[in-house]
């Protein structure tokens, strides 16, 4: 089983920044993938950012200069960096863990609780 766990988010004025955290712990034999989605009421959650084990990372075209993902292997910790905040951004942020499983080596697909980020005057 592979636990995730969110920190960060809040409340942030436009062009300000904000740093989230998802830290992942239990039987993790390798996280291929990390990622942060987000969400909105009534609408699809969407990807923001993504990052591989090798480095690589995408970013969604709305934030694509603004945030910045990254990733402490030796932690299981992936990261956002948000800068440039606007109202746009406001939403519930996930993050994501695709691997494998170190008790049955098998494939496992992880999201953290969420966390709200609220981007207002």
């Amino acid at each position: 089983q592979v636990q995730v766990v969110q920190s960060g988010g809040g409340l942030v004025q436009p062009g300000g920044s904000l740093r989230l955290s998802c830290a992942a712990s239990g039987s993790i034999f390798s996280i291929n993938v990390m990622g942060w989605y987000r969400q909105t009421p009534g609408k699809q959650r969407e990807l923001v950012a993504a990052i591989t084990s090798g480095g690589r990372t995408n970013y969604a075209d709305s934030v694509k200069g603004r945030f910045t993902i990254s990733r402490d292997n030796a932690k299981n910790t992936v990261y956002l960096q948000m800068n440039s905040l606007n109202a746009e951004d406001t939403a519930v942020y996930y993050c994501n863990l695709k691997g494998t499983d170190s008790s049955r080596r098998s494939p496992y697909d992880a999201w953290g609780q969420g966390t709200q980020v609220t981007v207002s005057s």
